[in-house]
């Protein structure tokens, strides 16, 4: 069965910050540092998921999709990160995934999606080796209570821009400007993925996948300097978070560091189990050029040339519908047969959605930006390209990171003073889509 569903986030929907039980995680402390999310706005609240969770299961049944990717909160779960089960967290979870079942909605769970407990951070976060095994017993105590039900689960989301935006440039939590040295929370998180994978399958885990963002990389120029530089770009951005998972081994990473002194023996065969399938968020291609002018202090051997000709999102990405097909079909060469089946986990576009006279809204670009890309994705696998399942980003607008509330992404309007929801045109055009197709393609 093909899945059509749509995704979420805890931190960016959840709210009930300190309710039940829940421990604070790195995004509550960043956000409530003044300067680090736009407006001073925090996920306190965001879409109060966690009191409405009824209501938005509904939103989904009305939709017609046949499963939805949420995150489960790991500080909800664990307070601390470790030790004592809050069990009030825990049950939150069994009757979400009771309601979206008894609708026909498959639940797949993504066990950590940036929302790391702050006790954790302040033994180091994922620098620290030990956050990894400490992952792996938080998995197998939400395992234990839904794995009966739960077919399909996935580790990580994005553990490139976690590391990048987290620890390298320091604009999400934990907000650490380490630069190259936050290469080791690549790798604990990897880890940390592996002996989760390991803790799953133990504990009656079906379906195990991993989420990955990936990005088609275009060199500026044929120049040599920019043919390097997007090279380098794509071990960073890809490879770094593909290649162990999938050939069990790192790329070739003497651009940003002299050693990995952080790999120990047997890490990498614990990293690369194999998996059900790989999860891909795609949103854009990046077009990037040798650094040019004086050094710089951030040691990159490549520059963000930007891409023009295209239109925008709300955000200033460019719109490349292509670039979904050329993503799929270029991992496909790349991996060959260590390519599992692929899903695409996230994709979607911010919008300025502002209701009319009418209430409605009539969020237009969304719905062509989805029309393409499913488009795209359908042309990659009449190129041989075995995709198995597409989510939505998002089915609520929400807690958009650093840029708070101003970004949204939903096929459901939120009202963030009142909660209200509204179904946007886009969630009518879906679901009309929906209803057209079979469920095997």
């Amino acid at each position: 069965m093909f899945l059509w569903g749509t995704a979420t986030a805890a931190y960016q929907i959840e709210g009930a910050a300190g309710e039940d039980g829940r421990g604070p995680s790195v995004w509550d402390t960043f956000a409530h540092e003044p300067g680090r999310v736009r407006d001073g706005h925090t996920g306190d609240v965001a879409c109060d998921h966690y009191h409405r969770w009824p209501e938005d299961v509904a939103l989904m049944a009305g939709l017609g999709v046949n499963a939805y990717r949420f995150s489960i909160s790991w500080p909800r779960v664990l307070p601390t990160g470790a030790g004592e089960v809050n069990r009030r967290g825990l049950d939150f979870y069994d009757r979400l995934t009771d309601a979206l079942l008894a609708e026909g909605v498959q639940p797949v769970p993504t066990l950590f999606h940036w929302d790391l407990p702050q006790a954790l951070e302040e033994r180091g976060g994922w620098m620290d080796r030990d956050v990894s095994a400490l992952f792996a017993e938080y998995a197998a105590t939400v395992a234990a209570r839904l794995a009966d039900r739960v077919p399909l689960w996935i580790t990580l989301n994005e553990p490139f821009v976690h590391m990048a935006f987290g620890y390298a440039m320091g604009v999400h939590a934990p907000g650490r400007v380490l630069m190259t040295g936050a290469l080791p929370a690549a790798h604990h998180q990897l880890l940390g993925h592996g002996l989760a994978v390991q803790a799953l399958r133990a504990a009656g885990a079906r379906q195990v996948a991993l989420t990955n963002n990936c990005t088609p990389v275009w060199p500026a120029s044929t120049r040599e300097q920019d043919v390097a530089a997007a090279g380098a770009y794509d071990i960073l951005h890809n490879r770094l978070f593909n290649d162990p998972v999938l050939l069990g081994a790192y790329p070739d990473l003497s651009a940003y560091t002299g050693s990995l002194e952080f790999v120990r023996d047997g890490d990498l065969k614990t990293i690369s189990a194999p998996l059900d399938a790989l999860g891909i968020n795609y949103y854009n291609p990046t077009r990037i050029a040798a650094p040019t002018g004086p050094p710089t202090d951030t040691g990159l051997p490549f520059a963000d040339a930007g891409i023009t000709g295209y239109p925008t999102t709300a955000f200033g990405w460019p719109v490349v519908p292509d670039g979904l097909r050329e993503l799929l079909t270029g991992l496909k060469s790349r991996y060959g047969a260590a390519l599992p089946p692929i899903l695409i986990t996230e994709n979607g576009c911010s919008q300025p959605d502002e209701p009319t006279e009418r209430g409605t809204i009539e969020d237009e670009a969304r719905v062509d930006f989805l029309d393409r890309h499913i488009a795209a994705m359908r042309q990659a696998m009449a190129e041989g390209v075995d995709v198995r399942g597409y989510f939505v980003w998002s089915l609520l607008d929400n807690f958009e990171w650093a840029e708070g509330y101003h970004q949204r992404f939903g096929l459901v309007h939120v009202d963030f003073a009142t909660g209200r929801r509204t179904p946007k045109r886009s969630y009518r055009w879906f679901k009309g889509f929906l209803e057209g197709q079979n469920t095997d393609t």
